[in-house]
């Protein structure tokens, strides 16, 4: 993917050769800029009603007369704020996206400048948009002739270009992450097994020179991950147990810890799940997903922060050696849980991995995971559930969402919700009782984290799509690496 930030008046837009116009088009046309032939074409193709005026509405112009520009298409955005902003951008590309145009410029007609974000949005909404799934599908349609971008910007103004510059050099990085959690999400799960995962951690790390060590079996069951063990041990496949690293900081600075669940599979055990939709199991590696993306991004910005990334994974299968409902395990960090029902196993597996991040001495530590249903019944597919007792942690986690428009509801995390996990024979149960199911999840997670600062990210309701549009959704990729971002930068949380 090429992007670039084009220096070009808009009263020069009309005569510049390029295979598509993308115009986003504010909704009063009052306020358009001079754009010559093109501002002509917009205000005839309102007069006679080919284009209404209100937010998302769009036309397309086939060797428009007056332009030396082969394709043309406006959008209408209600203003420019983010969200009108990505969405007529996306709107356009798509519409765009198998016309045969090879590259597409994107003016504003609005007086108002562009800025960073602007830039970084146009280019996830562009990389968002070219996407194809094809690893395992042959017949997937080739790729779009449309691979480059930019966006045209007044030569005069050098803080505008700067910025959407920035933004596009963000967008950039950000983009090719969510692609990355995107791959690996969608891929079958006898495609991306743990070994496969581990393979595809380690691609990442010699690609971006980042560090990387995968314990085995062997090497959890000496360090006494038992909670992880008794997940895995229904499968013939291997877990295995991803640590990343990207050192952008002085050793001496505490890292931020990124721990994302990676079953890459998930019947249930022997709780099985229903047979409808469980092919949708595949994604509940979205966690581990959205930490390679992130890894990803952060590597490509090279911020001044230390980042780790660790992927706990292994599948949940039901065969003779699975664990039952009421077997007691010993976690890493020496609490037993009685497993009351093992398709809440992604709990397990990240409750050891929370206990071992603690030797990095981390500065905050957040775990992502597609976790629990009852977080979708309350959230639905708008919002990630954020879950943190730290309250600067929790604002500046929110703050990324809005800003990346991958967004984040803080939910409650009361210890009287704890109530219902308590156990007659063990530490603890993994499961409370439905109501409130994704708050005891999450308080579960916590009574591993006394040693730091922690976040919980629930994406069962954001990391992938059902029905017509089925797929991995690459959330919330945007969210993190801004978190990030403002950490390197000494932002508050």
């Amino acid at each position: 993917m090429d992007v670039r930030a084009l220096p070009l008046m808009p009263e020069d837009w009309s005569g510049h050769a390029t295979p598509a116009w993308l115009i986003v088009l504010p909704s009063d046309p009052k306020t358009w800029r001079p754009m010559g032939a093109i501002a002509d074409l917009a205000h005839d193709a309102v007069r006679h009603g080919d284009l209404e005026l209100k937010n998302g509405k769009q036309l397309y112009l086939h060797r428009p007369a007056g332009l030396k520009a082969q394709r043309l298409v406006f959008v209408v955005a209600s203003d420019l704020g983010a969200k009108a902003w990505r969405g007529a951008v996306a709107a356009g590309v798509a519409t765009l996206k198998n016309s045969g145009a090879s590259a597409v410029v994107i003016g504003w007609a609005g007086p108002e400048p562009l800025g960073d974000l602007h830039g970084e949005l146009a280019t996830t909404a562009f990389a968002d948009a070219l996407y194809t799934y094809r690893h395992t599908k042959p017949s997937a349609p080739a790729a779009a002739a449309l691979g480059k971008l930019a966006i045209a910007v007044d030569k005069t103004d050098k803080a505008q270009l700067a910025a959407v510059r920035a933004g596009l050099a963000r967008g950039t990085a950000i983009g090719a992450g969510v692609t990355l959690a995107r791959e690996c999400a969608n891929r079958p799960g006898n495609h991306c097994t743990p070994t496969q995962l581990a393979a595809q951690a380690r691609a990442l790390a010699e690609e971006q020179g980042l560090a990387i060590e995968v314990l085995d079996r062997k090497a959890m069951a000496k360090l006494g991950m038992g909670a992880l063990l008794a997940v895995a041990q229904g499968s013939d496949e291997p877990p295995q147990f991803i640590v990343l690293r990207y050192e952008g900081a002085t050793r001496k600075s505490a890292p931020i810890v990124l721990v994302g669940k990676g079953i890459t599979f998930d019947t249930g055990g022997i709780s099985i799940k229903p047979a409808a939709e469980m092919d949708e199991m595949k994604f509940d590696m979205g966690g581990a997903a959205s930490v390679l993306g992130t890894m990803r991004a952060v590597a490509e910005l090279k911020p001044k922060v230390n980042l780790i990334g660790v992927i706990p994974t292994c599948e949940n299968m039901p065969d003779g050696r699975a664990v039952k409902p009421g077997d007691v395990v010993t976690s890493l960090s020496g609490q037993t849980i009685e497993i009351l029902n093992t398709d809440a196993e992604g709990r397990l597996i990240l409750c050891d991995a929370l206990t071992y991040v603690e030797r990095f001495k981390p500065t905050a530590v957040v775990d992502i995971a597609t976790l629990t249903g009852a977080c979708v019944i309350a959230l639905g597919h708008q919002h990630s559930g954020l879950f943190s007792a730290d309250d600067a942690l929790a604002d500046s986690l929110l703050g990324a969402g809005r800003r990346s428009l991958d967004s984040a509801w803080r939910m409650p995390l009361d210890d009287e919700y704890a109530d219902g996990l308590k156990s007659n024979f063990a530490d603890v149960g993994n499961v409370g009782g439905r109501a409130g199911g994704a708050i005891t999840a999450a308080l579960f997670l916590k009574r591993f984290t006394s040693a730091y600062r922690w976040a919980h990210l629930d994406i069962a309701g954001t990391a992938w799509k059902s029905g017509a549009a089925k797929g991995a959704t690459g959330r919330p990729v945007p969210l993190l690496t801004h978190f990030v971002l403002d950490q390197a930068e000494g932002k508050a949380g």
